[in-house]
């Protein structure tokens, strides 16, 4: 090491140099005690060459002393110059003071590194604040256009003011008003699940204005005001049962169906005739479920019935749902709710089957098929309980992040009338084009055409067969944890 060989150069010089004085004390003493001979013969030969090269070798360590100076004097500037590895500076001066530890530092050697300054405290986040809860939501609108102009077309329960002369398009859940702008939902959802390893309680409360909530609330026997601008509101638990037990009570959207109340998170704009006719939208009671794996999960219910959360007769409904991942390219879905559902009557029970069936070949191309079958309800001057049924196929591509087209068939039986309130066959056929700017931002163009055996529609004011309607819809979603 540098530092050994300076230290040792250094106790040998100032040894040499220290025994040049005895060395000469001793010459003088030889030639006082024999100066009696007088002569130049009289001094040692061997003694006067063992000085000369004592002399010599005094210099040359003085030489190297002075190289030793100047390395020593450059080190400081070298390492004012690098100030930033001040780490490499202490590692070598840590071994060389152990190999030498009478050697007095240099400066260059116990230098301290600077002291780095104490960091800003760091702003606080809004994430930071939430903590676990998330706050999130969208805002969501439309322009409807019906082609056949229908004059004095119903529209759905709750969705207009008495009193307005808006006419609708037929057969429609959320998107019935057109030719004009609309707002169909405006949501905001608070919510904190449920963590094993943190709090095992949770809760999920949705928000919702505009014409979807007043739908979806329409015929609960409470009446429109009662919770009207309640999508969803719930408590959780996740019971220390195996891998643990889901357990939500109060209202929650129903687990039937391919399509859901948010416009986003379907493959296309307008609900199809299975969302609006076939299924409930919501229910009221206690639901658990629990997940085997990542392939199997299981649910059940105990709820009020469809759509109520005020209840319309003593009995309760009961529903089932069992999840299978065979794959990460297929999904299948399949539910089953029984109980009774007129009002003042626990006799007559309904019976629905729901089967939701998914599969992306590839990342791009998703496939989906949806079957619902109900029946057992009675109507008057019908002898048998009633039945509905429909199917629907969809196909959506996405081109990529941004650009998607989807299209949809739908075909519904409405064998007695009990939903639609005419016996018909119902088909429907939509395509759906989007467009997401900036992520947050989701844009559709949508045509869609709908077709009956009965004169279910109006062109104008004369009863016709079709209809065809275009629509343009925006979507603007938003997470607090998001913002800047």
């Amino acid at each position: 090491m540098p530092t050994s060989r300076t230290a040792w150069i250094v106790l040998v010089s100032i040894g040499l140099i220290g025994s040049t004085p005895r060395a000469t004390s001793a010459q003088e003493n030889a030639t006082a005690s024999n100066k009696d001979a007088a002569t130049a013969a009289q001094s040692s030969p061997d003694l006067n060459e063992r000085v000369g090269e004592l002399e010599k070798e005094i210099e040359h360590l003085q030489s190297e002393l002075t190289a030793v100076k100047k390395q020593l004097n450059a080190a400081p500037a070298a390492a004012a110059a690098a100030p930033a590895a001040p780490a490499a500076t202490s590692a070598a001066a840590a071994p060389a003071a152990s190999a030498a530890p009478a050697s007095p530092p240099t400066p260059a050697l116990t230098a301290a590194a600077p002291t780095a300054a104490p960091a800003a405290p760091a702003a606080p986040t809004l994430a930071g604040l939430l903590g676990p809860m998330s706050v999130t939501g969208f805002v969501d609108g439309y322009y409807g256009y019906n082609f056949e102009h229908p004059h004095d077309a119903a529209c759905p329960a709750g969705t207009v003011p008495s009193g307005f002369a808006t006419s609708c398009s037929s057969f429609r859940a959320f998107d019935g008003p057109s030719q004009q702008l609309a707002l169909n939902m405006i949501e905001l959802i608070i919510d904190k699940p449920p963590e094993a390893n943190d709090s095992r309680l949770g809760y999920h409360l949705a928000f919702g204005f505009g014409n979807a909530m007043n739908v979806v609330n329409a015929t609960d026997p409470g009446g429109l005001g009662f919770a009207q601008y309640i999508k969803e509101g719930y408590l959780s638990y996740l019971a220390p049962l195996g891998k643990g037990l889901d357990i939500d009570f109060g209202k929650f959207v129903t687990q039937h169906g391919a399509e859901v109340i948010e416009t986003k998170d379907n493959w296309n704009y307008s609900r199809g005739l299975l969302f609006t006719y076939a299924i409930p939208f919501y229910h009221f009671g206690l639901r658990t479920k629990y997940t085997f794996s990542d392939k199997y999960n299981m649910s059940a219910y105990l709820v009020n019935g469809w759509n109520n959360i005020v209840d319309n007769n003593t009995g309760k409904t009961l529903g089932l749902q069992f999840g299978w991942n065979p794959s990460k390219k297929v999904n299948v879905v399949q539910n089953y709710m029984v109980g009774p559902e007129e009002t003042n009557n626990n006799s007559n029970i309904r019976q629905l089957w729901d089967t939701v069936v998914t599969y992306s070949p590839t990342s791009r191309l998703s496939l989906m098929w949806n079957y619902d079958y109900a029946r057992g309800d009675r109507m008057p001057n019908v002898a048998n309980p009633v039945f509905w049924t429909g199917m629907a196929g969809y196909v959506r591509y996405a081109f990529n992040d941004r650009y998607a087209l989807a299209t949809r068939y739908e075909y519904f039986d409405d064998h007695s009338g009990f939903t639609t309130g005419t016996a018909q066959h119902l088909n429907e056929f939509t395509g759906t084009f989007e467009r997401k700017i900036n992520g947050a931002l989701i844009t559709r163009l949508e045509f869609r055409r709908d077709m009956s055996n009965r004169d279910s529609f109006l062109r104008g004011t004369v009863p016709a067969r079709a209809e065809n309607t275009a629509l343009a819809g925006v979507v603007y979603t938003f997470d607090l944890k998001e913002l800047k």
